[in-house]
């Protein structure tokens, strides 16, 4: 059993910031990536940031220069340091990690926080 918490979130004024973390525990095994997604209302969820275990990053294009993943592999927690915020980063924030089961990639996901950014 694998359970992701995360800690962070909440309300902002347009050009804030905010830090969202996220630890894994349980029995976790051979970690592949972990990352966060966002979801807006009415809209489909889609990757924000991503690590891998050689620590290269991906970020989608709206986020590049203002959001930075990290993780901490000792601990498998990751985190997303959110500098000048907009209001169409709102939405919802998912943690992801992302494990190798023999030759199968499952995924995990956390139970979401709300990140409201007011202009």
């Amino acid at each position: 059993q694998v359970q992701l918490v995360e800690s962070g979130g909440g309300l902002v004024q347009a050009g804030g910031s905010l830090r969202l973390s996220c630890a894994a525990s349980g029995t976790i095994g051979r970690v592949n990536s972990m990352g966060w997604y966002r979801q807006a209302p009415g809209q489909q969820r889609e990757l924000v940031a991503m690590i891998g275990v050689d620590d290269r990053t991906n970020y989608v294009d709206s986020v590049l220069g203002r959001f930075t993943v990290s993780r901490d592999a000792v601990t498998n927690t990751v985190a997303l340091q959110m500098n000048s915020l907009k209001p169409e980063d709102t939405a919802v924030y998912y943690c992801n990690l992302e494990v190798l089961r023999f030759t199968t990639r499952v995924k995990y996901w956390g139970q979401g926080t709300q990140v409201t950014v007011s202009s």
